[in-house]
């Protein structure tokens, strides 16, 4: 067997996860937050970990960023994506890399430190576990948000209770980004079929997960406000997600 076919079937054989960090202008968050994910992820997998940053073509170099990282440390890998197109789009090309490498869990992450890396363990374990899908919720007990005005806590939660509401589920943050998925959750799910680009891509994958019988479990966890960089939220993610979810439902 190729020593990168080996390397792939040993990784899905021993459970090895892999956390995907999309990144769009994160020159000043990329360096710290890899080293902090792969801190916490060092302690919490005996088997190894991979970091995989996928970088839109960042103008301000957070590719080469990456790059120098992935110099530094074996652990560390980076997909270069020459546009723009949104968050689904990176975390599925990231996914799709995981998956061809054989990664034994796919983990979701902000790369602005509004997740809180030492989370990754407790979702980690949450997905070795009873659960099939391990979120990070903001809406159940033990979960919340610091620095947020009363605009954005509307927007977010109004969001998730809409999308709940529409789709039948009892998953309470259906729009949060802070994810583990065990291999088998990401393989029923049909990619090319995703129809979101923007943050309804996290009620997407959640929904369908959930449609096809895997366990979800919530894992409360703290969102904060970035302090470095620009929120890439928009009105136009959020209209998205307004006419996207009944079309999910009743498609």
């Amino acid at each position: 067997m190729p020593a990168r076919a080996w390397l792939g079937y040993a990784d899905q054989m021993s459970g090895v996860p892999w956390l995907i960090l999309p990144t769009y202008n994160e020159a000043e968050n990329v360096r710290a937050i890899v080293l902090a994910a792969g801190e916490v992820l060092a302690r919490a997998s005996e088997d190894g970990y991979r970091v995989l940053v996928v970088d839109d073509g960042s103008p301000d170099g957070t590719g080469e960023l990456a790059d120098a990282l992935a110099g530094e440390h074996a652990w560390v890998e980076v997909l270069h994506r020459s546009e723009k197109n949104g968050i689904g789009p990176a975390y599925l090309a990231g996914f799709r890399h995981a998956l061809d490498r054989g990664a034994g869990y796919v983990m979701e992450m902000d790369s602005d430190f509004s997740h809180d890396p030492a989370d990754l363990a407790r979702l980690l374990a949450a997905a070795r576990g009873e659960a099939d899908l391990a979120l990070g919720s903001r809406y159940v007990p033990g979960g919340g948000v610091r620095d947020w005005g009363l605009l954005r806590r509307f927007v977010s939660e109004g969001g998730s209770t809409y999308a709940r509401w529409v789709l039948g589920l009892k998953v309470r943050d259906l729009t949060g980004g802070f994810k583990c998925f065990r291999r088998e959750v990401l393989e029923a799910i049909h990619f090319d079929s995703v129809r979101s680009q923007g943050y309804a891509f996290q009620v997407e994958l959640t929904y369908r997960a959930v449609q096809a019988g895997f366990r979800v479990r919530e894992v409360p966890i703290t969102f904060r406000e970035r302090e470095h960089g620009q929120s890439k939220m928009s009105w136009r993610i959020a209209a998205e997600a307004m006419w996207l979810v009944p079309r999910l439902r009743f498609r």
